[in-house]
């Protein structure tokens, strides 16, 4: 393998699997508090349980997060050092903030995770809503590292020296709010109809029914929510990323030719060659609008661009796609189960219901690394978008082939550990909360 190609698949490995716990990291907190929440204005055992379970799964993923995050910002250095040598010094100020808010997170975790029965009850829950509020800071200062990449600021390039810095500028850049918005809902749609998906399966396995109803309906209705308004937020980035970066909006939708009215591409298959889009649905005039609110807006295509500057087209346009699809079928799903809320009760208690729940359970992830691959795919062949080329900053080190190897195998390992402390701790489940409750509905056995 090219030493090049190693080292953006070494870093796309690492991104896609630390992504993960990210935003478990952003948005679990805050299913924790609301059951913890409910406990002590209820005094239910069973949001007691809940916030525990919970806290603990946590636990588990946070620490895997840490080394996960951990090996990316030796990764940076090792890999991107001109990337590094230019551009630390510049977005360098978020990435310490969200040190910061990391170390904020790990505090308050070791307080929540501790602080049963010794703290104020209000004072511990405060310590828990703590994880998800800096848990969420981190993912934002991250994302606002991210956005400078695709929307440098805060600085002068002349004769290719980096001038006149300003880190503030360089942080709040153009892209810092649509990127974010946009990935902070998309965590909570991942997060949420994951953990949703997981407390279904138990509900249809028949096991601790209350405990994982109670469980299901908070994740469910996060998620839902969050699924619905996805679209403001994707509206957004899409009229930003058509005014910064054309060619990745033409990459996206596979757009060749400039024309005004515009359509909007669903599916298809992309030929290169002939610059076109085989079998494909067309809807007239919805690109132009969604890029510049106008039906007869034109739209460049991606031939008007010098063919030195074009991001891979087919790869940019299939995970746009998939991003898309899912993120339509989530919000499908999202629309029945509120309605069902709100309208049908009767459904709530039909398995159809679960059922989807539980197929969507990986979809939302599946979504977010598809998104994930658009922003950074599409913004090749740039690191710097516009300044510095990606084959500019990569590491003159051979070998780089082999460490990617490595890397693969740490993360699968950590994946299949990760996978069975995560069975574990649903199978103790039973365990956390009393048993002379009399909502405690399946009591351990010795087999």
């Amino acid at each position: 393998m090219d030493d090049f190609i190693a080292a953006r698949s070494q870093m796309a490995l690492s991104l896609g699997f630390h992504i993960i716990f990210s935003c478990v990291g952003m948005v679990m907190p805050f299913f924790m508090a609301i059951a913890h929440y409910k406990y002590l204005k209820t005094g239910d055992k069973i949001y007691k349980g809940l916030t525990k379970a919970w806290s603990k799964g946590i636990a588990i993923l946070f620490a895997t997060g840490a080394v996960s995050g951990t090996m990316l910002s030796f990764e940076l250095g090792q890999l991107w050092p001109k990337f590094m040598e230019h551009a630390g010094s510049i977005f360098g100020m978020p990435f310490s903030l969200e040190g910061t808010a990391f170390f904020v997170e790990a505090i308050a975790l070791g307080f929540f995770l501790y602080g049963w029965g010794k703290l104020n009850p209000w004072f511990h829950w405060f310590t828990g809503l703590l994880v998800g509020i800096s848990g969420l800071a981190s993912g934002i200062l991250v994302l606002a590292a991210n956005a400078w990449m695709n929307s440098p600021a805060g600085f002068d390039f002349v004769n290719g020296e980096y001038l006149n810095v300003n880190p503030v500028k360089a942080m709040f850049n153009d892209a810092w709010f649509s990127q974010a918005l946009h990935m902070i809902i998309a965590a909570f749609i991942a997060t949420g109809f994951a953990v949703a998906g997981v407390h279904a399966f138990m509900i249809l396995k028949g096991k601790n029914l209350v405990f994982h109803t109670k469980a299901f309906k908070i994740a469910a209705i996060s998620a839902s929510i969050a699924a619905l308004i996805q679209p403001l937020s994707g509206d957004i980035s899409a009229k930003d990323v058509s005014k910064r970066q054309p060619e990745k909006l033409a990459a996206m939708e596979a757009h060749f030719h400039t024309e005004r009215n515009a359509d909007f591409i669903l599916g298809g298959i992309v030929n290169e060659n002939e610059h076109k889009v085989d079998y494909a649905i067309k809807i007239p005039g919805l690109l132009s609008f969604l890029s510049h609110g106008d039906f007869n807006a034109p739209v460049k295509g991606i031939l008007d661009f010098p063919e030195q500057d074009r991001p891979p087209v087919a790869i940019v346009h299939y995970a746009f796609q998939i991003m898309i699809m899912l993120g339509v079928a989530l919000m499908i799903i999202s629309i029945l189960y509120l309605l069902a809320i709100l309208k049908k009760k009767s459904w709530l208690s039909k398995k159809w219901l679960i059922k989807l729940f539980v197929m969507a359970t990986p979809l939302g992830y599946i979504a977010l690394e598809a998104g994930w691959v658009v922003t950074e795919v599409g913004r090749q062949p740039w690191i710097i978008y516009k300044i510095m080329r990606t084959s500019e900053a990569v590491t003159p080190m051979p070998g780089i082939a082999y460490t990617f190897y490595l890397f693969t195998l740490i993360f699968m390992s950590l994946s299949l550990i990760v996978i069975f402390l995560l069975y574990r701790q649903i199978k103790m489940v039973p365990y956390l909360y009393d048993e002379t409750d009399p909502k405690f509905i399946h009591k351990p056995t010795n087999k």
